[in-house]
């Protein structure tokens, strides 16, 4: 009797949680279905070994005793023990032969589904929880997939619609306002079918939103470089601050130094599934100085600057 190694058939390491096993499962379990490869003696072979190390592994008390005869049997290789010369009783299941599992279809007996290792060793450690009908009519749920929507900053304020194309269709996808990039909005059911009454997987759209030339984004709230005149940051006056929602004013205070950053509130990005709710605008100010002056507002500067000295 050969010792079969579970967790190599599912491709998990020895350490692996239950829902890492349990991913590895479906995933091979969709690849090898017998719905999936017809015919193939092969394909069927595997499914059967990965329903039987997924059996023992999702299995608490079945794990821990595998994990135990594991070391023991591994300690016994390094000893030099010889191929076929372990001694299997101690671990056997308490049943003379083991206990006997079959899966039985109702129109045609299809032999055991578990191997004589695990008749053997766990065959009385109660019914096992995979399914006894045959196993190409077991339900698996379908793969869940993933695809990419680019859209602008502009459509993640708003809001937007667009088509993705997943294998041969078309679908059309609804991305809410303050979407962020690597927002997923998933379309229950749109995955890969099921096989054998399995239900279908979902579809997740991941939304990445493009650079802005103007505004930068963190998290909810938007920054924005804003040019200011030299005479209305020295005198005051009003300029106007471009926004996602529109244009608005911003008053600017006498004396207005550069960098300077001026809030303000309820400008930014819309707050994901948070209707009416916003983030703010940060507008860094950059005072323009003027390149091109005349002789008449040259001699203007000299003046200020000889009644301002130093």
């Amino acid at each position: 009797m050969e010792y079969p190694d579970y967790y190599s058939i599912l491709g998990v390491d020895r350490n692996a949680s239950i829902k890492d096993i349990r991913k590895a499962y479906r995933r091979l379990a969709r690849q090898y279905h017998p719905d999936v490869n017809p015919g193939d003696k092969q394909a069927e072979e595997k499914f059967k070994q990965i329903n039987e190390a997924y059996e023992v592994l999702s299995d608490e008390e079945k794990r821990r005793k595998y994990d135990q005869l594991g070391q023991s049997y591994q300690q016994w290789q390094r000893m030099g023990g010889r191929p076929g010369g372990f001694d299997w009783s101690s671990w056997m299941s308490g049943q003379p032969g083991g206990f006997r599992v079959e899966f039985v279809d109702t129109e045609d007996s299809a032999g055991d589904l578990f191997s004589e290792f695990f008749r053997s060793i766990f065959g009385g450690m109660g019914q096992p929880h995979t399914s006894t009908r045959r196993a190409s009519r077991q339900a698996i749920r379908g793969q869940d997939l993933e695809v990419v929507a680019h859209i602008s900053l502009e459509d993640a304020y708003r809001g937007t619609e667009r088509l993705v194309q997943v294998g041969g269709r078309q679908l059309s996808v609804k991305i809410p306002p303050g979407a962020r990039d690597g927002t997923r909005v998933r379309l229950r059911g749109k995955g890969e079918p099921g096989y054998a009454g399995g239900q279908p997987g979902d579809l997740d759209v991941i939304v990445k939103v493009s650079e802005h030339p103007l505004f930068k984004r963190e998290g909810d709230d938007l920054y924005l470089d804003l040019k200011v005149p030299l005479y209305t940051a020295v005198l005051g006056g009003t300029v106007q601050v471009p926004t996602l929602g529109g244009t608005v004013s911003l008053t600017i205070k006498p004396g207005t130094q550069s960098g300077q950053t001026i809030r303000l509130r309820g400008k930014g990005m819309p707050k994901l599934r948070q209707p009416g709710e916003y983030g703010d605008l940060f507008a860094r100010v950059l005072i323009q100085v003027p390149t091109d002056l005349s002789s008449e507002e040259r001699t203007l500067f000299e003046r200020l600057r000889s009644l301002r000295p130093g």
